[in-house]
């Protein structure tokens, strides 16, 4: 990686890892309690990070230009959990449920249901039915999507029973779709309908009890309102996508423009939730596993270890998904020539536009579990953004292992690195470590290939 560099830069470099390196293992050594309080609270945090940056690569190395939403997006995500839990949670302090913000969302979801109902089955269907048919069926399916959501927005107190249900079926249709794609990678077609039968009863069996159990548990409202904020905020990326970047994108070939109209968007978003919800810091509700274990003198939670598998669990899903799914393989071929793509048969939007949408989920969920961590406020989405980025290019810009690492090892360096100092520093530590960076290791600790 140093082959671009003089002697002299070479030096630099390794006297600056191999400083990094010493105190860390002399903080180690002299306090070995306090240093495993440190790691564990990098390791936390970087676990956020990592979640940011694998959404961030997963975008960038698809259509390779820096997409600002994405900040906002983990913005959306944590005030998502606010406003639909401020009024119980909350003592009833936070009155925010608005009709329009309410109305503003259940339009982004119709559109997007009734986009994706347009492009997946309008060319299916229309040779057995007319057109007229076929589009007053997408417009009451589209109306009904955007009335549910509208529906979950305006009574959130009920949302295990309005949304549990139908979010244990869609993980069930998930899990058969996947188990097929894995059967059909690994055996073929041989005796794959058969299989999907057999998974389809267990998996259907598997989601029923799950959406019965979840509609008789009131408990399950804090966790259902996470899955139903990072849905929000993907609706909302893969709208921008095809109802902004994709006519940007055929106008303008430079990733400049592109990087400006997403700036925009990051700011207008983040001045929305200023209006909304104001700019003073605001606490989320409580999870699970916030009151701390001791172990060695060091104080951990149980929800940071939740956000570190959380980290791990995104990763593995991601890399299983590219690597070993029809889906997975045209997202690789988009990244590495999306004209190619086109010419062999790809639908290069639809993939791009579910490609917008898992990257946003990913910020969204980043956001709330830092939001947990912390009281959220409107501009947290631009911070995270920046840390989420400098993970990417710490660890390897482009590549999902990279990403993962890369959150972690600037999670841990920010710590350790206040261990000394103010807690104020670590975004200064974070933004030297990405200069050097830049300035020796540009293409990062796994370079993408």
């Amino acid at each position: 990686m140093l082959g671009y560099f003089s002697r002299t830069d070479r030096i630099i470099a390794t006297a600056l890892v191999v400083a990094i390196l010493a105190y860390i293992a002399w903080r180690a050594i002299t306090s070995p309690e306090q240093a495993m309080q440190f790691g564990f609270n990098g390791l936390s945090v970087g676990a956020v990070y990592a979640l940011m940056a694998m959404g961030f690569t997963l975008v960038y190395s698809t259509v390779w230009f820096f997409d600002l939403y994405y900040g906002a997006a983990a913005a959306l995500g944590a005030y998502g959990v606010f406003y639909l839990r401020s009024q119980e949670h909350l003592g009833g302090q936070y009155d925010v449920n608005s009709p329009v913000v309410n109305l503003l969302f259940a339009l982004v979801v119709a559109g997007v249901v009734a986009w994706a109902f347009h492009t997946l089955l309008y060319s299916r269907l229309q040779r057995r039915f007319s057109p007229g048919i076929l589009r007053v069926v997408g417009g009451i399916v589209a109306l009904g999507a955007g009335v549910y959501a509208a529906a979950v927005l305006v009574f959130p107190t009920q949302i295990h029973l309005t949304f549990g249900p139908l979010l244990a079926a869609a993980a069930g249709l998930a899990l058969v779709w996947l188990a097929g794609s894995l059967y059909h990678r690994l055996l073929g077609q041989r005796g794959r309908v058969a299989f999907l039968i057999v998974a389809g009863v267990v998996f259907a069996g598997l989601a029923a009890g799950a959406a019965v159990l979840i509609a008789l548990s009131p408990g399950s409202k804090l966790y259902l309102t996470w899955a139903f904020s990072c849905l929000l905020a993907g609706s909302v990326g893969l709208a921008l996508y095809r109802g902004l970047y994709v006519y940007m994108r055929q106008r303008s070939r430079s990733p400049l423009i592109m990087l400006v109209a997403s700036l925009g968007i990051l700011l207008a978003l983040s001045a929305c939730i200023s209006i909304i919800f104001a700019s003073a810091p605001r606490p989320l509700p409580d999870p699970f596993g916030t009151v701390p274990w001791t172990i060695w003198e060091a104080h951990i939670k149980g929800f940071n270890l939740f956000a570190i598998a959380a980290a791990l669990a995104g990763f593995v899903s991601l890399l299983i998904l590219l690597k070993w799914t029809s889906f997975g393989r045209a997202v690789r071929a988009i990244g590495d020539d999306e004209e190619v793509s086109k010419v062999v048969g790809i639908n290069t939007t639809v993939i791009i536009a579910a490609v917008f949408f898992i990257g946003a989920m990913f910020a969204a969920f980043a956001g709330i579990l830092s939001g947990h961590d912390t009281a959220i406020q409107p501009r947290m989405g631009l911070l995270l953004l920046l840390k989420g980025w400098i993970a990417s290019v710490v660890g390897g810009i482009g590549n999902l292992y990279g990403a993962l690492l890369g959150g972690f090892v600037l999670g841990v360096i920010e710590q350790f690195a206040i261990w000394d100092l103010a807690g104020e520093w670590k975004d200064v530590v974070a933004f030297v470590l990405l200069i050097i960076f830049l300035s020796f290791w540009p293409q990062g600790l796994i370079p993408r290939k």
